[in-house]
């Protein structure tokens, strides 16, 4: 089993469908955000394990998400209808892949050393109109840019389908609790010699109204909280 961390602010109208579709071996962990509708109710209803994080902040509800894991690997999506939880295997198998991948070119096991850690993103691919609109995916970009320029990584996308291990990315001790949290755990990963992948996924448009990629305000305080913790890290 594999704990699917979903932070969750007031998508009682989306979960139903990413709930229903979360594939067999994986196990949905909604992190409710202090909503103000019923999510956390129709995530138990859909059987969910639910968790409180009163604190607001996407950072805060995805590290609470993961200190209430209890699997060694776990995913983490939004909760939004926008990402299938139908391609987290295809995520997990790439992690397998990804931190298997220690051999000499002539096909021999490298010397004893255990292998790092993985972390695998799914690089979103709009499927619709409205999916991802202009003004995100150019802040993405430009974020993007500057990530591999600081870490060496060769990211397209900061997505937010991850795989990892649990208790690997609790190590990192990653501190921001707004929209910086995806980000520091790119930077920090790199930093602490991870191998780090990326694989398409479909990105739908999502259900109910949008409070980050779907209105300027909110990709303005995004890139905004991203940009902090770039130059926090450069110090």
């Amino acid at each position: 089993m594999i704990d699917v961390v979903l932070p969750c602010l007031n998508e009682a109208e989306a979960l139903p469908w990413v709930l229903d579709r979360m594939p067999e071996g994986f196990q949905a962990l909604v992190v409710d955000n202090a909503s103000t509708d019923d999510s956390a109710r129709v995530a138990a209803d859909h059987g969910a394990r639910v968790v409180a994080a009163p604190q607001r902040g996407f950072g805060a509800a995805c590290h609470a998400g993961l200190r209430a894991a209890r699997t060694e690997v776990v995913c983490v999506m939004d909760a939004d209808a926008s990402l299938d939880p139908a391609d987290l295997p295809r995520l997990v198998a790439a992690l397998d892949d990804l931190e298997s991948g220690g051999l000499e070119p002539g096909g021999r096991a490298l010397p004893s050393s255990p292998p790092p850690p993985g972390l695998v993103l799914g690089r979103r691919r709009p499927t619709g109109p409205g999916a991802w609109p202009p003004h995100a995916r150019l802040g993405n970009a430009v974020l993007a840019r500057s990530l591999n320029r600081r870490a060496g990584t060769r990211l397209r996308d900061l997505g937010p389908m991850r795989a990892a291990r649990r208790d690997a990315l609790l190590a990192l001790g990653l501190r921001d609790r707004r929209f910086g949290y995806p980000l520091e755990m790119v930077l920090h990963a790199a930093r602490a010699g991870w191998r780090i992948g990326e694989i398409d996924v479909p990105y739908r448009p999502r259900t109910g109204a949008s409070k980050v990629t779907g209105t300027l305000g909110g990709t303005v305080r995004a890139v905004r909280d991203m940009r902090r913790v770039l130059a926090e890290v450069a110090r």
